[in-house]
């Protein structure tokens, strides 16, 4: 007992030695921004995103060559564009944006772009300009009235693919723009048959039209619609602008009860009046624009709506009843110029070339659209026949027959705002392009050698 107490008191009587400084105390009172360097690297890690999100979400938003995203009145969130109504054109000067271009000498990206019913007369000519501009193009077509032909000349190109697929039915791409054209436009396709066609028709232009635009949401892609001037019917407004509805406002915000409103009328027409009625397509294009705009606005898809006036030039269906079509077929056969009516009806007429232009202009600008393109020169029937008569065969005959009930008297785009917005206009005069539609048909009918220099010049 006595040793242990006295062992006790030794220890407790001994005085207390410093404790040396340990060598992570050492560090850190000599070097401390070496020792967060080396010792808390994850925390330093965890600064370093911080503040660079931080320095990019406060000022990369306010530089003007940024691509904002804004948040459209419906409070969902819209890339680049905002619906061009009521003052939202001023939109981006207001926040003082303006839209980015590509400096001179910077190669732009090269882009993978779906086209729907690329085969057809439209289409094939789109696939050219987009195949030259080094872009990867996607065709998708039934071939319902579209051709292999006229992309005959792209296969073996490892930027060209072609899907046989109906675009009723969804489709899975990768992809960063959609063109869509895919729907039969010609009065033989959508007058053959009132029962098949209204069912066929509709079910491409809405059901076609929304997998579409599924699949832009799904991927980000941009969306172009090819609407037509047949939404503005039988115009009271001439020439017609944008801003005309028509019968029906295209672009109108109650959708589920503008769709079945207008299928209700669409087959009560076919099934009163018959085939004669052009309803089919034209509402089911009214139909698409609704649709189009209800994801613009509702889920901020980019979207852009071109509503197209008649079109001609090389590689159109000879025989799909369009008027020109018709006029260079019967006149390269020695048949009588067929002439309904008086012949005092107007239309426009442009070159494919000019089209294809605007639908690309469109689609890489910035606005919404709709916009009319179309050539602004106005003809009569009978002016067309004579424009025909001295490009072919100046004895060609005309035919008068009774004229349909449900034709348009006058039809005359007012581009003004494709001028204003897209800086486009057609160049090509109706003397100027028809000899090179003559000479794809004289080619296609009676197996000549076409001039190759003719039709590359404005296709």
């Amino acid at each position: 007992m006595g040793t242990d107490q006295l062992t006790q008191r030794t220890h407790s009587k001994r005085p207390q030695e410093p404790v040396p400084d340990s060598p992570t105390n050492e560090a850190k009172s000599r070097n401390p921004v070496r020792y967060m360097l080396r010792k808390q690297r994850l925390m330093c890690l965890a600064i370093g995103i911080f503040t660079a999100a931080l320095f990019f979400n406060v000022f990369t938003k306010r530089s003007p060559g940024h691509d904002p995203v804004f948040v459209s009145e419906s409070g969902v969130p819209t890339r680049r564009v905002l619906y061009e109504g009521g003052g939202n054109n001023r939109r981006f000067e207001r926040l003082g944006v303006k839209p980015t271009r590509v400096p001179l000498g910077v190669k732009r990206k090269s882009l993978r772009i779906v086209v729907t019913g690329g085969a057809g007369f439209v289409g094939s000519h789109l696939v050219d300009r987009l195949i030259e501009r080094g872009d990867s193009v996607i065709v998708v077509d039934n071939f319902f009235t579209g051709r292999k032909e006229n992309l005959a000349h792209h296969l073996g190109n490892p930027r060209f693919e072609m899907i046989r697929h109906d675009v009723v039915e969804p489709i899975l791409l990768e992809v960063d723009q959609i063109y869509h054209l895919a729907c039969p436009a010609s009065p033989v396709h959508y007058k053959f048959n009132p029962v098949k066609t209204i069912i066929s028709f509709y079910v491409t232009n809405v059901v076609g039209t929304l997998n579409m635009l599924g699949l832009a949401k799904r991927v980000g892609a941009r969306f172009l619609l090819t609407s037509t001037s047949e939404v503005y019917g039988d115009p009271l407004q001439h020439p017609q602008a944008e801003t005309y509805w028509g019968n029906v406002n295209p672009i109108g915000n109650n959708i589920s009860l503008t769709l079945i409103f207008r299928f209700i009328i669409v087959f009560l027409l076919f099934t009163i009046l018959g085939p004669g009625v052009r309803s089919c397509y034209d509402e089911g294009k009214r139909t698409a624009e609704t649709l189009t705009m209800d994801y613009h606005r509702g889920l901020g898809i980019e979207v852009r709506i071109a509503r197209i006036f008649n079109t001609y030039g090389p590689r159109m269906c000879i025989d799909d009843g369009r008027v020109v079509s018709n006029f260079v077929a019967q006149a390269l056969r020695k048949e009588p110029l067929t002439v309904y009516g008086d012949g005092k009806q107007t239309r426009s007429f442009q070159y494919v070339s000019d089209l294809v232009e605007g639908l690309m202009r469109l689609m890489e600008g910035e606005h919404v659209g709709p916009f009319n393109l179309g050539n602004p020169g106005e003809f009569t029937m009978l002016e067309l026949a004579e424009v025909v008569q001295e490009t072919i065969d100046r004895n060609a005959k005309i035919e008068f027959r009774p004229n349909t009930e449900d034709d348009p008297h006058k039809r005359k785009p007012d581009i003004s705002k494709a001028k204003e917005l897209l800086g486009w206009e057609p160049t090509v005069s109706l003397r100027k392009g028809l000899p090179l539609m003559v000479a794809d048909f004289r080619q296609r009918i009676f197996g000549e050698q076409k001039d190759g220099s003719g039709t590359s010049s404005y296709a």
